[in-house]
């Protein structure tokens, strides 16, 4: 009776496995380009061999051998689960006859009077003696004889999806390798900068193999080294400098054996630099003009706007987060504006992002969290905020609008209670407070009482306490009266802590400049020196730019050097922040600027 249980246990141990051999699939494997004579294989898998397998007719094609059938199977058990797969290959070798491009119809294998079909092979067959008429040739020189590497034999391909792009239009640039000889690998590349463009390294997969492909008559084996995305920062032309890598081939040394062939001969690997063509880009500056609530996006995008909490108590924190997604530049997306009643305090935007970058460009979203506090009790209202971007497909501005949200901000428990206080502006009242009984007793006894020749008030140091005292008392109302009053006005108090609050930043970018990365260097001098303008010169961040700044600063008096010496820190700071190039000694220059820009302006406005 045990060994029945057992023999049914297995066999319900094994049907999910045998289930999943029901699911027939016949997968090819061919070249995609021969040449005409060469003796090819093609191969036809098929995971099952239940059933009885069909070949195609080869026609166009000798068959020199076949089918040649070879079975090979594996048993796997997961979590208690097994699974079992099995698979049958058919092998023919074909001979290519005659110039032309050939399609094999699909192979089938018949299971159960059922048939499974595979893909049509679609082959190429080019001419025996054909010579290369292509365009993209190696155009530098190396360390290579000619004779041992002909100039032909080996080129790099770098290529753009297009010529011609707006400004901030992603563009998908690719550096392709094409070779006749054997490689070992690659063991330098060489980049351009990039000079007004903003690169973004795609994610490509390790250069392991290569593909065969037919250029202009000739066989290459192919593949794709690194891709990038561009984006376009100026309208005109720009020129994309060559790319160089260098290679390592594999060169034979001795002659070969006339015996064994050579199969007992070294090979050593040889570097050759090998350079692509330089690439033009026309560059078309946005159309018409910009819409004031533009948000810097070129593509597609979309917006969305929300509350954390519908309701808060006075001085509470209220989250409003907006999410921009969409797919272009997202990347220089700015933050939507603002615009607020007065006793609505706002505070800059918190900024994070989910960006994944494809041969699509840039797709994902953008978070801005806005920290509110509303400073009185009632019903608040956020208006609707407009957001623009330049449309690529329909190449013009398309406006988007979030919807109005309403949030209540209610008295505190302890302000219900009637035992707190409620702030107004900052200034805190406090109701009236019950202290127990409004009724005494009256005392009936007349207590002790004592005469006295002296009193208090006949002194005249009393009178001398007293007025120090009334003036003391005076000069501290004065004095915090004015503190309120002038911690009333934000923009002042901005004004007057910005030097303080850029010297913190500019402390931390000094820590990134000690020990990296040098991008969150870049990333802090630039939130300095912005951070620093917007206090200082009463401009919020998200109106904010070089050129209401650069006027800003000409309208106080600020001298044209310095302010020509900012733009220099500005440009530096954004290309090396997504380009770094730059040395220790050019960041440490950098800083150095910032901190005497910021002094320079404290002395002369205050």
């Amino acid at each position: 009776m045990k060994s029945g249980y057992a023999i049914w246990f297995l066999l319900l141990m094994l049907l999910p496995g045998m289930a999943k051999a029901q699911d027939i699939t016949v997968k090819t494997d061919y070249p995609e380009v021969v040449r005409s004579g060469q003796q090819f294989q093609v191969s036809w898998t098929v995971n099952s061999g239940d059933g009885e397998f069909v070949a195609p007719s080869f026609s166009g094609f000798y068959k020199l051998m076949g089918p040649q059938t070879s079975y090979s199977s594996s048993t796997q058990i997961i979590n208690g689960k097994i699974s079992r797969e099995t698979s049958y290959s058919y092998i023919y070798y074909l001979q290519a006859i005659k110039e032309g491009k050939y399609v094999i119809p699909p192979a089938s294998v018949v299971i159960k009077n059922k048939a499974y079909s595979s893909d049509s092979l679609r082959i190429e067959v080019i001419g025996n003696n054909a010579v290369s008429q292509r365009n993209a040739q190696a155009p530098g020189k190396n360390n290579i004889e000619p004779q041992e590497v002909p100039e032909n034999e080996i080129f790099l391909g770098f290529t753009v999806d297009k010529r011609e792009a707006y400004v901030g239009e992603s563009i998908v640039a690719t550096l392709k390798l094409y070779t006749r000889v054997d490689l070992s690998g690659i063991s330098e590349i060489k980049l351009p900068g990039f000079e007004g463009l903003l690169r973004t390294d795609l994610n490509t997969p390790p250069l392991t193999s290569l593909k065969r492909e037919n250029i202009n008559g000739t066989i290459y084996g192919t593949g794709v080294v690194q891709q990038f995305l561009l984006y376009p920062q100026l309208p005109g032309e720009i020129t994309i400098d060559p790319v160089q890598i260098t290679v390592l081939i594999q060169k034979k040394s001795g002659n070969t054996d006339p015996f064994f062939g050579d199969f007992f001969s070294t090979f050593t690997t040889v570097p050759q630099a090998v350079v692509s063509k330089a690439i033009t880009l026309k560059v078309n500056p946005l159309p018409g003009t910009k819409p004031q609530d533009f948000s810097g996006i070129v593509g597609k995008a979309g917006i969305s706007a929300s509350l954390t909490r519908d309701s808060v108590n006075v001085n509470d924190a209220v989250n409003l987060r907006f999410v921009v997604s969409g797919s272009g530049n997202l990347k220089l997306a700015n933050a939507p504006k603002l615009k607020l009643q007065a006793d609505l305090e706002s505070y800059d935007p918190k900024i994070t992002d989910d960006l994944k970058n494809g041969i699509n460009g840039t797709t994902g979203q953008k978070t801005f969290d806005y920290l509110l506090i509303p400073r009185h009790y009632g019903e608040f209202t956020i208006p609707p905020v407009s957001y623009s971007y330049f449309n690529v497909a329909t190449k013009q501005y398309d406006r988007l609008t979030t919807p109005e949200l309403h949030f209540y901000a209610r008295r505190g428990t302890e302000q219900s209670q009637g035992t707190g206080a409620t702030v107004y502006g900052g200034v805190s009242k406090e109701e009236v407070k019950y202290l127990g009984k409004d009724i005494r007793f009256i005392k009936n006894d007349s207590g002790l009482l004592r005469a006295t020749g002296n009193y208090i008030s006949s002194k005249r140091s009393f009178y001398s306490a007293y007025i120090f005292a009334l003036a003391l008392f005076i000069g501290v109302l004065t004095v915090r009266r004015e503190h309120i009053r002038r911690n009333a006005d934000l923009t002042s108090v901005k004004n007057r802590k910005a030097a303080k609050v850029a010297g913190k930043r500019l402390k931390v970018a000094g820590m990134f400049l000690k020990n990296g990365p040098a991008d969150k260097f870049y990333e802090e001098i630039l939130k300095a020196i912005w951070g620093y303008l917007s206090d200082k010169l009463n401009i919020p961040v998200s109106d904010l730019t070089r050129i209401n700044a650069v006027d800003a600063l000409r309208g106080r008096g600020i001298a044209e050097e310095e302010i020509n010496n900012l733009i220099s820190i500005l440009d530096t700071c954004e290309f090396t922040r997504f380009a770094p190039s730059s040395s220790e000694g050019e960041a440490a220059k950098i800083y150095d600027g910032a901190s005497r820009f910021i002094k320079t302006v404290e002395n002369a406005i205050g």
